[in-house]
């Protein structure tokens, strides 16, 4: 039950903001700060309570939800799901104590948060594919209001191209979600019976035609390249809270999916379009690098920074999925592909902080004007220094772990794949240097001289990612072992042990208890 509760206390919180008067601000930012630090303390305790020495699931919940239609409710926790669920809790937090002074229509501001909380975690989560499609859209439709209501000057532009975007994906990822349903007797949105079935296991034109679906559904929110125009106007648009979950969560959705449920569905479809996956990945990478390095907006030159990142994760995922790869090759691609979603979305999330704390204070995010900011800003610009340090895969911080697994992994596919990745890295070092080089060095202009200092709340908000940045750099092994051990039984290996396990909870749950929840493991 403690994962159920984890998921459902974000719901509560809004219903609780809505018991609370309009007018009162700093009770509502209160509420919201408590249920989204309660919500962090019970993912914690669902870490605390998970066997480290296995990725298997644990902690999970199955219940007849629609039986008519092969429906429950099935959710739990293993070393692909765990990662992303403490991200998850971790930065909805900090990104309700960032925005503990949001003056307007502040109850609707954290309720939307919350509301996508619930479904960030249901979808991290869960292993019935009718119940991953719920999550996923209540996950993605409150970032529309978020833009559109609480943006900037050409908000409703971003939020609308972000929405209509994201709706392409969705019924893209819905036709392929009926699709599986629909190759399997009986009918079942079951995860693990799919699998246990695999229908479209083998190549040919059904599994490829399904491939695209997911594809469409989950590139567009890594995003990859040329799926990926909606990203840079939304977060430039967003508010920062926007910015952080957008990049830090929203864009782990499409790689999850992709390990989760594309890899192991279509296994067949993964090995006939691997290399050209992995050259989409290669290229993205490349140009999300190259394109940022010509921004001259800050936080637009981190949002194209991020569409470079994802592109590690793609090929990682392609890496994982393609013919002719051993399977350590895969399990090493797939284990830094989820690392480095859980990095980027620390990492990525601190600079969105950090450019929104310099726009709060100097009203422009416009690099050209900003110069000698180190010396006005001595604690926020080396902050900012550690950010993109750590965002360019500097040894010892949290995405060098994650992108020597993936060179390694890659390797084994092709070695232009990997020299590919190489050069979006040294891409990617020289944007940053020269972005740190203008932005904090130089002469400081009269006007940026007195700059208001961090406050204790903003230090608060980014000490807790330094630190992991940092621990998960210096010791990735924890990590990477529970992520590998689930990616080992599960996606790259289908059936496997953790899948075997999974399916028969399942239909013992089905069939003796219909109306209660029941324990797994733990």
């Amino acid at each position: 039950m403690l994962l159920t509760v984890t998921i459902i206390l974000p719901l509560v919180g809004v219903l609780a903001l809505y018991l609370v008067p309009s007018r009162a601000g700093r009770l509502l930012s209160l509420v919201a700060l408590t249920t989204s630090g309660a919500t962090l303390a019970l993912a914690i305790a669902l870490a605390a309570r998970f066997d480290w020495r296995a990725g298997t699931p644990q902690l999970g919940v199955s219940v007849p939800w629609i039986p008519t239609i092969g429906a429950s409710y099935v959710v739990t926790v293993d070393g692909l799901s765990l990662p992303l669920i403490l991200l998850t809790a971790l930065l909805m937090f900090l990104t309700v104590l960032y925005s503990w002074r949001e003056a307007q229509r502040p109850r609707e501001f954290y309720a939307l948060f919350l509301l996508m909380e619930t479904g960030l975690l249901g979808f991290f989560s869960t292993l019935d594919l009718l119940l991953f499609y719920f999550f996923f859209e209540i996950a993605l439709v409150p970032m529309y209001f978020i833009i559109g209501g609480w943006g900037h000057e050409r908000r409703r532009e971003a939020a609308l191209k972000f929405f209509l975007y994201t709706r392409v994906g969705a019924l893209a990822l819905l036709l392929s979600i009926l699709a599986l349903y629909l190759g399997v007797q009986p009918h079942t949105f079951s995860l693990p019976a799919i699998l246990a079935a695999h229908p479209y296991n083998g190549m040919g034109i059904a599994p490829s035609l399904i491939l695209l679906g997911f594809f469409l559904g989950f590139a567009i929110k890594l995003p990859v390249v040329p799926l990926h125009s909606w990203l840079p106007d939304a977060h430039t648009e967003a508010p920062t809270g926007g910015s952080v979950v957008l990049a830090g969560l929203l864009l782990k959705m499409g790689g999850y999916g992709f390990l989760r449920l594309a890899l192991p569905t279509v296994p067949g479809a993964f090995q006939q379009w691997g290399l050209w996956l992995a050259a989409l990945a290669v290229f993205s990478a490349i140009y999300g690098a190259a394109v940022a390095m010509g921004q001259r907006d800050l936080k637009r030159l981190v949002a194209f920074s991020s569409i470079n990142h994802m592109g590690y994760v793609l090929l990682g995922v392609a890496v994982a999925g393609a013919a002719g790869v051993s399977a350590a090759d895969r399990a090493t691609a797939a284990t830094g592909a989820t690392y480095q979603m859980v990095a980027h979305g620390l990492v990525t999330g601190g600079l969105f902080f950090l450019v929104g704390m310099l726009s709060d204070r100097t009203g422009t995010r416009e690099i050209g004007r900003l110069s000698g900011l180190w010396a006005s800003l001595p604690l926020w610009g080396s902050i900012l220094t550690f950010a993109m340090f750590a965002s360019l895969g500097l040894p010892a911080l949290a995405q060098f772990a994650a992108e020597v697994q993936i060179i390694l992994g890659a390797l084994g596919l092709a070695l232009w794949a990997a020299i590919g990745m190489l050069v979006a890295i040294l891409i990617t070092t020289a944007m940053f240097l020269w972005t740190l080089q203008r932005i904090l060095l130089g002469k400081t202009p009269p006007e940026w001289a007195k700059l208001p200092q961090l406050s204790a709340r903003e230090v608060a908000v980014l000490a807790p990612l330094v630190v992991l940045i940092v621990a998960l750099g210096i010791v990735p092994g924890p990590l990477s072992g529970i992520i590998e051990g689930a990616l080992r039984g599960g996606p790259i290996a289908p059936l496997g042990p953790f899948l075997a396990y999974v399916a028969r909870q399942v239909a013992s749950a089905a069939h003796t208890l219909p109306l209660l929840s029941v324990g797994w493991g733990g």
